[in-house]
C-alpha cells in the first residue's frame, strides 16, 4: 500500500479537490491506514482526517505501508509511519537530500530508517544503441504535469532549466509546455540511453542512498510493453 499527496494538477484540476495542509493530511491518513492494515479499527481524530470505528470487513492484508515523499512534511510522515519511503522523478542530487532528510527525521522520531525506493521512467537499449525518438518523447511527456509543481519546479531549476519552470508557472496549455521542454531535461530525472550509460546513472542513485529502484519502462512501437528495457536492465 502506497500513500502520497500527489500534485495540484491531479488533486485540483483532475479531481476538483482543494490541496491544502497536504503533509498533515498524509500523516493522518497514514495513521488510519496502518491501523486498518493491521486488522484494527481506525481511530484518528485529526485536523484534516477523521475516522472512528471502521474496520476492514475482509481479512487484513498486513501489507507494508509505503509513503511517497518529496517535501519536509511528507518525509516527516514517512519517518514516523512508513515501512518504506518512495521518491519519484528526482535527480540524484535531490534524492541525496531527501535521504538525508529522512535520516534526520527518523533520528528525531527515534525510529529506524526505512528503505528508500525511487521510481524511474526508463528507456534502455543494448550498448552502443540509442532509444528511439518515440521512446524519448514518451518520457518527455511525463514531465509536463511536474514542471510547475512546488518543489519539483525548484529541482528542475537547480538542474539548469529555470526558464522552462518559469514558463510552466505562467499556466500555458499542456501542448505549449511540452514543446518548450528540451530533450536534455529527460536525462536528469529518467533513465535513457544504452545499458552502460543507464547502469552508470543507477550507480549515482545508489551513491545518493537509494536502496531500491522501481523501473517504469516506456512502451513504444520499437519496444512494446518495455520488454527490451526490462531485459537490458535485468539483474
Amino acid at each position: 500500500m502506497a500513500l502520497g499527496s500527489s500534485s495540484p494538477v491531479v488533486v485540483e484540476q483532475w479531481h476538483g479537490r482543494r490541496q491544502e495542509r497536504t503533509a498533515l493530511a498524509l500523516a493522518e491518513s497514514a495513521a488510519a491506514v496502518r491501523a486498518l492494515l493491521a486488522g484494527g479499527k481506525a481511530d484518528v481524530r485529526g485536523e484534516v482526517i477523521s475516522t472512528r470505528g471502521f474496520r476492514l470487513r475482509t481479512r487484513a492484508p498486513g501489507t507494508p505501508l509505503t509513503i511517497a515523499a518529496f517535501g519536509r512534511g511528507a518525509v516527516r510522515a514517512a519517518a514516523r509511519q512508513a515501512d518504506r519511503m518512495v521518491i519519484n522523478l528526482v535527480t540524484p542530487k535531490s534524492a541525496a537530500r531527501l535521504v538525508q532528510m529522512l535520516h534526520d527525521e527518523c533520528r528525531a522520531a527515534g525510529r529506524p530508517v526505512p528503505p528508500v525506493a525511487v521510481w524511474l521512467a526508463a528507456a534502455a537499449v543494448p550498448d552502443g544503441g540509442a532509444p528511439t525518438a518515440q521512446a524519448l518523447e514518451q518520457l518527455r511527456r511525463g514531465l509536463v504535469a511536474y514542471l510547475s509543481a512546488p518543489g519539483y519546479g525548484e529541482m528542475f531549476a537547480e538542474a539548469g532549466f529555470d526558464d522552462v519552470v518559469r514558463f510552466a508557472r505562467t499556466g500555458p496549455r499542456p501542448g505549449e509546455l511540452l514543446a518548450a521542454i528540451p530533450a536534455e531535461l529527460v536525462g536528469h530525472v529518467s533513465l535513457a540511453g544504452d545499458e552502460q550509460a543507464v547502469r552508470t546513472r543507477l550507480a549515482e542513485y545508489a551513491s545518493a542512498g537509494v536502496d531500491e529502484v522501481a523501473l517504469v519502462p516506456g512502451s513504444s512501437d520499437a519496444d512494446p510493453a518495455g520488454v527490451a528495457t526490462l531485459t537490458a536492465l535485468a539483474p
